[in-house]
């Protein structure tokens, strides 16, 4: 019989004890299963690496983007060397029942966004054995699903943690976002940015790093910045070498778009490359998957393909 360990984060946005209690015996009548309810940051990693050591199969993570990041990075373990492998046998498959406010990563795999019904996607996975590889990407020794970056997205990343005691949602996201533009903590960093058999590009203000498309959503709407950037292919790089208001507006507007194609003069844009390496003249802050993960003057951001196996 199929071992799983549900890892809950009660905190996260749409995640309730009933909701739990009902994704919990739903799960029990196809699995043996252990829960985990999370009670610090750094838990659901915890309990993801001890369940790979455990020899468990599957790995269900119910809340938001934190909690699936977390639990990714548990069940591969740190990142090691300049060319990070992927899963090995003994990794159990990741599953995904949606728990926060955005849930950018069970989006792009397509996954209900309603718990019960990803509830029920989850089972007929199990049922049938199905299961889809996907890509990762890698950022200063940290596993990421679908984006992280350097600058403007990392300050609004921090300042949307500073109001965690409100409801995170899209709207605290767009007021965060309009915050840190109008009223920069201090002077805009001055980035460069190498990429793999091209001369590095320098006076970048900001630069957002994809591993999918769309990576962010303002409710229903998707934002498109790397349109042709999967699950199955290299990472994407989005950054701008001016924040001056005409252009910001343009951008938005192109990544609002239907068809989501971005262009432009100030953009360096690619959707498909194996590392970029980032160069801050003073530390920055980087965030990866809407975390936090605190200030760097350099970070290499790499591809994995087919890290991780998710029942779906």
């Amino acid at each position: 019989m199929v071992r799983a360990v549900l890892v809950v984060n009660p905190r996260a946005t749409a995640t309730t004890a009933a909701g739990r209690d009902v994704l919990a015996h739903a799960l029990a009548s196809a699995v043996k299963l252990d829960v985990v309810e999370t009670d610090y940051r750094g838990h659901a990693m915890a309990a993801a690496r001890q369940a790979t050591i455990d020899g468990v199969d599957l790995v269900v993570a119910h809340g938001g983007d934190g909690t699936v990041n977390e639990v990714v990075n548990g069940l591969l373990g740190p990142v090691n060397g300049p060319s990070p492998a992927g899963p090995s046998t003994s990794t159990p498959t990741l599953g995904v029942v949606p728990g926060g406010s955005a849930n950018v990563f069970a989006r792009a795999l397509g996954l209900p966004r309603d718990p019960v019904e990803a509830t029920h996607a989850l089972l007929r996975a199990i049922e049938h054995g199905r299961g889809r590889r996907v890509g990762l990407g890698s950022a200063d020794g940290r596993w990421f699903t679908f984006n992280a970056g350097v600058g403007w997205d990392a300050d609004v990343v921090a300042g949307v943690e500073r109001k965690r005691a409100k409801r995170a949602g899209p709207l605290l996201y767009a007021r965060t976002a309009a915050a840190c533009y109008l009223r920069p903590s201090g002077r805009l960093p001055r980035l460069t940015v190498e990429l793999p058999g091209e001369p590095a590009r320098s006076g970048l203000r900001m630069a957002f790093i994809s591993n999918t498309d769309p990576w962010t959503y303002l409710g229903k709407r998707p934002v498109h910045l790397n349109a042709g950037c999967t699950f199955d292919g290299g990472l994407g790089l989005y950054a701008l070498s001016t924040l001056r208001l005409p252009t910001v507006l343009r951008h938005l507007r192109q990544a609002l778009s239907d068809r989501g194609q971005q262009h432009g003069a100030q953009l360096l844009r690619r959707d498909d490359v194996a590392r970029v390496r980032v160069v801050a003249e003073r530390p920055v802050r980087l965030q990866v998957d809407g975390d936090l993960v605190g200030d760097r003057s350099t970070v290499e951001f790499i591809s994995v393909p087919d890290a991780l196996t998710v029942a779906i």
